[in-house]
């Protein structure tokens, strides 16, 4: 007979989804090792005995790897390879009664808000002197702020509010603090991250204060990038765009989802911002930011889209000329207002129309990449990639954006995690190659 070894238990929290969840599991790993645990993050070692999966809900590409990564858990549960399995963040939060009956695997389902249950769960306390104080899943080098939770949006294809919840911003003094705690142990970039950045201040100042949050973290000794995520087209506060320019710290760098230019298909979805005013936007943003990088998403297959409205959209993809782009096919969510839409883009038509947009797009990058020929950047270098060390520029962001690789083998070679000088010598649709000249 198997007799079990009294032992701690050891916790492995597997994260799945966006940058926000990745920020959630940095604070749930925090207060484990806060209370003593021993604690991994996405580990492949098969030690752990306990399992806490960060389940992501956004769309059904995300929902069914969160649901494949908990039946994996489960069967190790079953064959008695682990004994604890938990699961929380936006896909618990959502459809936890349903899952309950079909995992019963799962030991306790918790929300996106509901960490000190969870730990409570474990024995475990809540200590609230360590809020801001996070340990990092990321390289040591750069980290992801969490500015707000939340949104208030009424976009008709979003189910984030019904996981997320309302916006609720974070004081700017609470998050200057967690910026110099970062910094005191070697963070250089900040990505700011939010539901939503441009309504950040709403809730708590009464008006829109990301100007003002900027300007305070630009101050915080250490941080040479803070680069922005997320940002609202629709009442844009532009004193954005002036604190890029008068602040050196503060990336010339914006990701602002636009999901579509149709305005029968931005009306449908709620989008509350025409194609011309977007249009003025993005002019405003450029010339207040030479050289600013605009990054965007979009959506495509939305109930009701004709192909004369998909072709409205390649057609301004054509004319802005983003620098970096994304496409997304649309996912239909129940208890969102799009849900009343019939689904009526059929899923090949949804696939094609993406394939077509990245097309385009690629022909974009290509000849942007291009231009940056013998150009000089200042790149901060992330890791080392097989022949390569690869890094980044200021108009990128981990994991989504373009990269700089410098051979490993060049007379120069830079130092992972600080910044250098690079002098591009090649260029392909999405990566930029070069060498280390200071």
């Amino acid at each position: 007979m198997k007799t079990k070894t009294l032992r701690r238990d050891k916790v492995n929290v597997i994260t799945l989804g966006c940058s926000k969840n990745i920020v959630d599991s940095e604070n749930l790993i925090t207060q484990l090792r806060g209370n003593d645990f021993e604690v991994v993050h996405d580990s492949d070692q098969e030690d752990a005995n306990v399992i806490i999966v960060n389940t992501c809900g956004f769309i059904d590409v995300a929902k069914e790897e969160s649901i494949n990564t908990i039946l994996e858990y489960a069967e190790l549960k079953k064959s008695g390879e682990i004994d604890k399995l938990y699961a929380t963040g936006c896909l618990s939060q959502r459809y936890r009664e349903e899952l309950a009956v079909e995992i019963p695997e799962v030991d306790a389902w918790f929300g996106t808000l509901e960490m000190p249950s969870l730990l409570a769960r474990l024995n475990a306390d809540y200590k609230h002197e360590l809020v801001g104080e996070r340990l990092l899943t990321t390289p040591d080098h750069y980290a992801y702020l969490k500015i707000a939770e939340g949104c208030n949006r009424t976009c008709s294809f979003c189910a984030i509010p019904l996981m997320r919840g309302g916006h609720v911003s974070r004081p700017v003094e609470e998050l200057v603090r967690e910026a110099q705690n970062l910094a005191r142990r070697g963070v250089k970039e900040l990505m700011l991250i939010a539901q939503e950045l441009t309504y950040y201040g709403l809730d708590l100042y009464k008006k829109r204060e990301l100007p003002r949050l900027l300007h305070a973290l630009a101050d915080v000794e250490g941080i040479e990038w803070i680069r922005l995520h997320y940002a609202y087209p629709s009442k844009f506060p532009e004193e954005v765009f002036d604190a890029m320019a008068a602040r050196p710290e503060i990336c010339n760098y914006l990701d602002m989802p636009l999901q579509h230019a149709s305005d029968a298909v931005l009306d449908r979805m709620r989008r509350q911002i025409t194609q011309a005013e977007t249009r003025q936007l993005v002019q405003t943003a450029r010339e207040k930011v030479p050289g600013l990088t605009l990054r965007t998403t979009m959506l495509v297959g939305f109930p009701g889209e004709t192909e004369a409205e998909f072709e409205e959209l390649c057609d301004f993809v054509r004319d802005m000329r983003f620098d970096r782009l994304g496409v997304f096919q649309y996912s239909h969510e129940e208890d969102t207002r799009a849900y009343d839409l019939p689904d009526d883009v059929p899923a090949d038509v949804k696939a094609d129309r993406a394939n077509r947009l990245m097309e385009i797009q690629q022909e974009i990058s290509y000849e942007k990449n291009l231009a940056k020929v013998g150009s000089t950047f200042k790149v901060l270098f992330d890791r080392k990639e097989g022949e390569y060390f690869v890094g980044r520029t200021e108009g990128d962001s981990p994991e989504v954006d373009n990269e700089v690789l410098v051979r490993a083998d060049a007379k120069l070679a830079p130092r992972l995690g600080d910044f250098a000088m690079v002098k591009v010598t090649e260029a392909t649709e999405f990566d930029l190659y070069g060498v280390v000249v200071g």
